[in-house]
């Protein structure tokens, strides 16, 4: 998968991401009533298991408790974690849904934005399949190109200046996405999907 913008063509139905890889987790709750739990907050991550590499399928097996502690020592000590988010973008691009838009996705943890904690109850959780210190690939940079228009026109209140990282919302305890993530790429590359 080699997705290119203005190729892709991303929508929202009924909380779930069309088109891509529906795999549901468990670990999700409901979101706020009312104003409290409407969505105006997308939070980029990253995570790769093991630490620092790719592929596999861990981090899927991960969001959905399914991950084999024997299978590497590192699986042991995050075993017992119950974690989500809403998109898993991988290096080639390929995305998965876990959790519904509709839903609180358990991506963000502690965390404040704009003086609101619990980031969790209005946000959307990205990850990117990635370290702190790798450059991310052309490939999720494309695709998130082309599927953050499809969130805004879904959610209005996803403008760009609410589009943030997890180092943002919980500085000190997070480092993620990193100075490997290239944000002026990423607003350079919305500007030109909505002209």
């Amino acid at each position: 998968m080699n997705p290119l913008p203005g190729t892709l063509s991303f929508s929202v139905t009924d909380g779930w991401l069309q088109p891509a890889r529906h795999c549901p987790s468990p670990n999700f709750g409901p979101r706020p009533a009312g104003q409290a739990g409407e969505i105006s907050l997308l939070v980029l991550h990253n995570i790769s298991l093991p630490p620092g590499q790719f592929g596999g399928g861990y981090v899927q097996r991960f969001f959905c408790n399914q991950l084999n502690k024997d299978e590497h020592p590192y699986f042991a000590e995050i075993a017992g974690l119950q974690v989500s988010s809403h998109l898993f973008i991988e290096r080639d691009g390929a995305i998965t849904q876990f959790v519904s838009f509709a839903d609180r996705a358990w991506h963000a943890g502690r965390s404040c934005y704009g003086g609101r904690s619990e980031c969790n109850d209005f946000s959307i959780g990205i990850e990117l399949e990635g370290t702190d210190t790798l450059p991310y690939s052309d490939q999720q940079y494309n695709v998130l190109a082309a599927l953050l228009p499809a969130l805004r026109a879904e959610y209005p209140a996803l403008v760009p200046s609410r589009i943030t990282g997890h180092e943002q919302i919980a500085p000190g305890r997070k480092t993620d996405p990193g100075n490997a993530f290239d944000w002026q790429r990423l607003f350079v590359s919305l500007c030109q999907t909505r002209a």
